[in-house]
């Protein structure tokens, strides 16, 4: 008979399966019944031997299978199966009574639903990660429940979610943590004493992963302006940073312009606070809220392109001026923009905020302030160095969410969009929409601050697949 072990947190349980044919099995999956009434697809995780041995989860003739995305306070019905070599998967139904979950922030298990998920509507993501400052990630479903939390982090904005673990950077430190779904927490240092703490988001990279870092040089802070690739190993590794000062100034100089009078050390002249990879051409894509969104090769972190409000104080300089993308007619720029990405059909898409700059030099224009938020995908022709605005979601001109925020597709073309600060700073929201731009749900948090959601992203526990 299988035996649930005792729960980490309410949202994980252990069942050790004893004895087990280990030499005959291939892999382990589980599925957790959805609650009555839940219109999000039932959690379903597949383990291959190897990841459960690599995780310690092997011992002679038992197998111990880490269940994770348990409702909490409920009686869950689980099914596992175990995948053998050959013949029919052999089924396992498990009991687990998890113990209710006491928030410690009275936030994330008291949603205000606005919209409610109805039955039968189409979209294409079921899971949220919501990147939190007040603790470790948080995951909910499309219904509004709490899925997974788990202790150990004190704040996750920097993070993302890679394989079976959240890839954390400290905001006070240069460590990176990683929070796997079974609870478990390790850590490591970043590889040099020149970066101080991680701020802003992580993405996937080239050879790793992707973050925005803090640094100082010779007693001078160098605030929101270095993005670096670090790979997540047995030991922390950088194989390639760039610093936006040192590019910038090389650059603007090759023209004959102040550099300095732009690039300002010990100001958050840049605020870099998005980067991503773009595989077509081999180049970063880096955000700077306070000016544009900028193209580097990969390689060398020459400037591709310069994409940004041609009224702000950057466009007076000729040497970025002659990056510069030209917005086709009718567009809106990315202003304040966060949350870079690609999408399916090779966009570039952003959350645009809509707030103009705030740390321009005295006297130097901080552009157009809109009253309401957006999200906006491009496409970009290098040949011609033009943007079209291929397309908006504006919700009407009704919500303006004027810093941190994001928005991601997933391949079906449905939207997370998460307000950060709407309401005027007082509320989180969070937003379904079907590959139409239709609301499917809209749920919404108490914040300070950008502290409850400063980003979400779409979460695959329906199919979460865990090989290595």
């Amino acid at each position: 008979m299988p035996l649930p072990l005792k729960p980490v947190s309410p949202f994980i349980s252990f069942v050790q399966l004893h004895p087990v044919e280990l030499s005959r099995i291939t892999g382990v999956q589980y599925t957790i019944a959805p609650k009555p009434g839940s219109m999000s697809k039932p959690v379903h995780v597949e383990y291959s031997l190897a990841a459960l041995a690599a995780r310690g989860y092997l011992s002679g003739s038992a197998l111990t299978v880490p269940v994770f995305g348990l409702y909490a306070g409920y009686q869950n019905q689980v099914l596992l199966q175990l995948e053998r070599i050959s013949g029919a998967p052999a089924p396992v139904q498990v009991v687990i009574d998890a113990p209710p979950y006491v928030d410690p922030t009275g936030i994330y298990t008291r949603p205000n639903i606005l919209t409610r998920r109805s039955l039968g509507s189409a979209l294409g993501f079921d899971f949220i990660a919501v990147k939190s400052g007040l603790g470790a990630p948080v995951i909910l479903d499309t219904d509004g429940e709490v899925r997974w939390v788990a202790p150990g982090v004190s704040n996750a904005m920097s993070s993302t979610f890679a394989g079976d673990a959240f890839i954390i950077g400290d905001d006070g430190h240069p460590t990176v943590y990683q929070l796997r779904l079974d609870g478990s927490l390790t850590g490591g240092g970043l590889p040099s004493n020149f970066y101080t703490d991680f701020n802003h988001d992580i993405d996937p990279g080239k050879q790793g992963f992707l973050a925005e870092v803090d640094a100082a040089s010779a007693g001078v802070s160098q605030i929101e302006s270095n993005v670096i690739e670090f790979q997540n190993s047995s030991s922390v590794a950088i194989p390639n940073h760039w610093d936006l000062a040192a590019i910038l100034s090389a650059f603007m100089s090759s023209y004959g312009d102040d550099a300095a009078a732009f690039v300002r050390p010990g100001v958050d002249w840049f605020h870099s606070n998005s980067a991503i990879y773009d595989p077509r051409d081999d180049s970063v894509i880096v955000s700077s809220r306070e000016n544009f969104v900028i193209k580097l090769d990969y390689k060398t972190g020459a400037i591709k392109w310069i994409f940004g409000d041609p009224t702000k104080y950057w466009h007076t300089f000729p040497s970025l001026r002659a990056k510069a993308l030209t917005l086709s007619p009718g567009g809106l720029y990315p202003i304040g923009q966060h949350a870079l990405s690609i999408t399916s059909d090779g966009l570039l898409m952003l959350f645009n905020d809509g707030l103009g700059s705030l740390q321009q030099p005295a006297g130097a224009s901080a552009g157009e302030t809109r009253t309401y938020s957006a999200v906006s995908t491009y496409a970009i022709d290098e040949s011609s160095m033009t943007a079209r605005n291929a397309w908006n979601y504006t919700a009407d001109e009704a919500i303006y969410s004027s810093i941190c925020s994001s928005a991601y597709q997933v391949a079906d073309q449905s939207l997370l969009v998460d307000y950060a600060v709407a309401d005027d700073h007082t509320h989180a929201l969070l937003v379904g929409l079907d590959p139409s731009h239709n609301v499917i749900f809209k749920f919404e948090y108490p914040t300070v601050g950008c502290f409850t959601s400063w980003n979400a992203i779409p979460v695959a526990m329906d199919n979460l697949k865990v090989s290595q």
